[in-house]
């Protein structure tokens, strides 16, 4: 009686993946228009990524992409601080300064 109580849970254990497998074997393969668009996907999201997009720019560029609009990459502005820092780091590569002295003139730069 003791091995029949063992051996109906076991059953039951072994064959519950036997039983469902065939469900799983029935997907059909998708069609030409889901093909295509995980193809878009694909391809919007890598270029999403070589462009770095990131938060709300990334969700617009994959929107229009998706929808197959032509969408350029979004042209990055620089805050006031980024130009100046720019400008001032290309003089200090024009004056061909190192170390000390290219901190001490980019500090003065920034500051005036």
């Amino acid at each position: 009686m003791r091995t029949l109580g063992l051996a109906i849970p076991l059953f039951l254990v072994l064959a519950a993946p036997a039983l469902v497998q065939p469900a799983f074997a029935q997907t059909a393969a998708p069609t030409a228009g889901q093909a295509a668009q995980r193809e878009r996907m694909k391809t919007c999201n890598a270029d999403a990524g070589t462009q770095k997009l990131t938060g709300d720019a990334r969700k617009g560029f994959m929107a229009d992409c998706l929808a197959g609009k032509s969408a350029a990459a979004p042209a990055k502005t620089l805050t006031p601080q980024q130009e100046k820092m720019k400008s001032c780091n290309a003089d200090a590569s024009a004056k061909s300064l190192k170390g000390k002295d290219r901190r001490t003139f980019l500090s003065t730069c920034l500051k005036g």
